[in-house]
Order: C-alpha cells, then sequence, then structure tokens
C-alpha cells in the first residue's frame, strides 16, 4: 500500500508527462538487471563512466535485449576506480553525455522491476541525473540480490542464526554455482547478477 502511494505522488510530480511510461503496468515476469562502473565509490559526487543493463523474462537471461554504454563523465577517473574496471581517462572520451546515456536507460528498462547487487549505489547515481529534469528518482521497483541471497543462508534459523553472511558478489557466485565471467565490466556484472537472481528466485520458490 505505501509503495502503490509513494509512486502515485511521484507520478504527480513528474516534469516530462513523456516519460509516464515508467509507471505503466510492466510486461507481465519481465524484470531488469543494471550495472554500472564508475569514477569512484562516491554516490554523491562521482560519475557513470558504463550503464548496462539486461533484460530477465521468465527463467531466462535476453542477452540480446541488452544495453551497454560508455559515458563521458564530468570528473576524473579516480586512480584505485581504475584498479577495478580498468578503464581510463581515454577509454571513455568519446562516451555519451550523461543524460543521453540515461534517457536511452529509462526507455530500455521502462517499468521493469530492477534488480542488482548493491542496487542501491546505482540508482542513486542515476538518480541524481534523472531528479534535475524529470524532478523524481526512479520509480522502478527494486529487487537486491544480495538480500536474496542473506535470506537464502539464514532460511529456517533465524532465531539461532548469530554469525554473519558472506556477501561479496565473488561469494555469491560461488555458493550458487555461476562461473564469473571473464571480463570485469558492467555488462557481464549485469549478466551474472541476472543468473544469480533466477537461481535464488527459484530455491525461495521450492
Amino acid at each position: 500500500m505505501l509503495s502503490r502511494l509513494r509512486r502515485a505522488l511521484a507520478r504527480r510530480r513528474l516534469k516530462d508527462p513523456a516519460y509516464d511510461f515508467l509507471f505503466h503496468p510492466a510486461p507481465e515476469g519481465e524484470v531488469v538487471s543494471v550495472d554500472c562502473e564508475t569514477t569512484g565509490l562516491d554516490r554523491h559526487n562521482d560519475d557513470i563512466i558504463t550503464l548496462a543493463a539486461v533484460r530477465v523474462r521468465g527463467n531466462r537471461v535476453l542477452t540480446s535485449q541488452k544495453l551497454d554504454l560508455v559515458v563521458k563523465p564530468s570528473r576524473p577517473i579516480r586512480r584505485d576506480a581504475v584498479c577495478i574496471h580498468h578503464l581510463r581517462e581515454q577509454d571513455v572520451e568519446r562516451g555519451l553525455a550523461p543524460r543521453e546515456a540515461v534517457e536511452r536507460f529509462l526507455r530500455f528498462a521502462g517499468s521493469r522491476p530492477l534488480i542488482g547487487y548493491y542496487l542501491e549505489f546505482d540508482v542513486a547515481l542515476i538518480d541524481r541525473l534523472v531528479r534535475p529534469w524529470l524532478g523524481i528518482g526512479l520509480p522502478n521497483p527494486r529487487i537486491e540480490v544480495s538480500e536474496m541471497f542473506y535470506d537464502w543462508r539464514t532460511r529456517g534459523r533465524e532465531e539461532l542464526y548469530t554469525g554473519t553472511v558472506d556477501l561479496r558478489f565473488a561469494t555469491i557466485l560461488e555458493a550458487l554455482d555461476i562461473p564469473p565471467l571473464h571480463n570485469h565490466d558492467a555488462f557481464e556484472d549485469a549478466v551474472m547478477t541476472s543468473l544469480a537472481y533466477l537461481k535464488l528466485r527459484a530455491r525461495a520458490n521450492r
């Protein structure tokens, strides 16, 4: 009830009616996995440099229906970030303007629920770009894969469980028997997150 009210309020605040499709019913059984690479890990100041998404329909990851964009940032890429994603200034120099990249993402994702690994960070960076011209952040429902994994690991022993759960992405993939893809980039991370989501959903439904 509360989420419906929030969506209704967000729809009223929407500045551009051309994006009312964000509030339309989502296609049945579809979600979108999203992942970003950034200039650093500060959600308030760093910029997106790659933005990737892939659709999931039913039990299938639709790798043919994907978004894989390079974005030109407004600030330098931090050295420690380069060590993670191996993207340098020259690799993103001809990237899309941030607003164009986000517009493409909005039309690709539509109103579908979003899934991700620490999705809150990616959404925060997208919201920083969306709010100035739409007046709202992303209204899409969100599904956090690390929360699904935690629930699966602790299911049936809530009262007894006092330990910690390793929520590192590599640990989640290993526990679910998902072989990691070779490259550390936004699109491959989005695909692996999709596979983890499907496996965790299946185990939750057993």
